[in-house]
């Protein structure tokens, strides 16, 4: 009931006075008006002072970058995923300029065959066929090659900057 109290320890306790405390030693005799009794606070273990630790460091320790052009030139596997992912950027640009150049060159004789009117048209006395077939085609792959070499850089370019961003 009087769990949070607990007896005065003012003077020496008497033998069989469990239940009341002894009267302080000027007033023997004299019973405290407040029957003896006084009111602690429940005890709270103590918590520990905190301590404020600090640090000019404030990231992980990390591994020294190694450029990426050095990556490149030790074949590395990094190195290699970038060589591969430009080799492959290089190769769709070829496949795609061969098969507008080859579906163009391809498609000529189609034509010449599907519409049987213009393998009879003649121009400075020779046939439509033999001139767009031998004057024609090199314009095509001078402009295909043209194409090819300027995506070619750009695609570089890129790479270059993906390179140097790392």
């Amino acid at each position: 009931m009087n769990a949070d109290r607990e007896p005065r320890q003012d003077g020496p306790r008497r033998v069989g006075a469990d239940r009341e405390p002894s009267p302080p030693a000027s007033a023997r005799g004299d019973r405290p008006q407040d029957g003896g009794w006084r009111r602690i606070a429940p005890k709270t273990p103590e918590r520990p002072r905190r301590q404020v630790v600090t640090s000019p460091r404030t990231t992980a320790a990390r591994r020294p970058r190694q450029p990426v052009t050095r990556e490149i030139d030790e074949q590395t596997s990094l190195g290699e995923v970038y060589m591969r992912s430009l080799v492959r950027t290089q190769f769709r640009l070829a496949l795609f300029v061969c098969t507008v150049l080859s579906c163009v060159i391809g498609g000529l004789p189609l034509l010449f065959l599907l519409v049987p009117g213009l393998r009879e048209v003649r121009l400075l006395g020779v046939p439509l066929p033999w001139l767009v077939l031998a004057g024609l085609i090199y314009p095509a792959f001078v402009a295909g090659a043209w194409l090819y070499v300027r995506q070619a850089e750009r695609n570089e370019r890129h790479f270059a900057d993906l390179v140097e961003r790392r």
